[in-house]
């Protein structure tokens, strides 16, 4: 008996050993963190002041109003030809900003994945298509081409339905724009994790407790805790740098709080978990926050 494989698997594969587009889309990436580096833009674009990524918010917008579109234009009859274009329009104009935070989450993916870049990539090369072809749908509606206008559309939903396809690979199965530390498992119990006199003020260190890497910082005599692997796209905090009472991740430069984990600076959109820390005979001990 053959074993049971998803559908899309085998594509999927293919798409994820493209090693022909990693020159380019390296450089595309690279170029996107560029115009996205002013701190305010970037935090937009990446969801800092949501709370969570924009883009999954935003993708609802163009998908309903091309789908409704193509609904009107094969069931609606004529009555609903005028609603079936201002949906095709309202697609195009929202599709803007969807695409924006698209690339700024798949940008940012850099260092961490192959698969996420060429599967992304080949995810933007649909929905870019796919408005195009709404695009051209629309100026046939406009020009009389009706029939025309609706195959366009019609090709559109397809691709978007494709994009749509490899975007729930790359969220679900990638983890892209998830919190990256959210499964991990922290000590209920004061455990010790280093000797106390090991790190000095203003210095900080990656400690393994039970398979997870927790960071521990020393700043202005107080000893403060948290995981070591950012919530944003699983950098190494321990590598980064110390910004006044924040740490600066290393690869896309998030900051935060040592306190409570809060993010000072974006892009990440998560607090990262904050530790309960402590010394005691001469030991640095760290527990998971109590809950009251």
């Amino acid at each position: 008996m053959s074993p049971r494989t998803p559908i899309g698997h085998d594509l999927l594969e293919r798409l994820a050993s493209l090693e022909a587009v990693d020159g380019p889309a390296k450089k595309l990436a690279k170029q996107i963190r560029s115009l996205k580096s002013p701190p305010k833009l970037n935090e937009a674009l990446s969801g800092t002041w949501l709370g969570h990524p924009v883009h999954p918010l935003l993708i609802v917008l163009p998908l309903g109003s091309w789908t409704s579109a193509v609904l009107l234009d094969w069931l609606g009859g004529k009555d609903a030809e005028t609603a079936a274009d201002l949906l095709v329009g309202a697609g195009i104009a929202t599709a803007l900003p969807t695409v924006a935070t698209g690339y700024s989450d798949w940008a940012d993916s850099e260092p961490a994945s192959d698969t996420v870049r060429r599967i992304g990539i080949v995810h933007s090369l649909f929905n870019a298509s796919a408005a195009t072809l709404f695009g051209a749908s629309l100026a046939a509606r406009l020009g009389g081409a009706r029939g025309r206008g609706k195959l366009l559309g019609l090709a559109g939903f397809a691709a978007v339905g494709m994009g749509g396809y490899l975007g729930g690979h790359l969220t679900y199965a990638e983890g892209v724009g998830v919190n990256l530390a959210t499964f991990e498992d922290y000590p209920q119990d004061w455990t010790a994790v280093l000797a106390d006199a090991a790190i000095g003020d203003g210095e900080m260190r990656a400690v393994d407790v039970d398979g997870v890497s927790i960071l521990v910082v020393r700043r202005g005599g107080e000893v403060f805790a948290l995981s070591n692997t950012c919530v944003h796209r699983g950098g190494p905090l321990d590598e980064g740098e110390l910004v006044g009472d924040c740490v600066k991740c290393p690869w896309h430069g998030s900051e935060f709080r040592l306190e409570d984990g809060s993010v000072e600076q974006g892009p990440a959109a998560f607090p990262q978990p904050a530790l309960e820390a402590r010394v005691s005979d001469g030991s640095i001990e760290v527990r998971a926050p109590q809950r009251p």
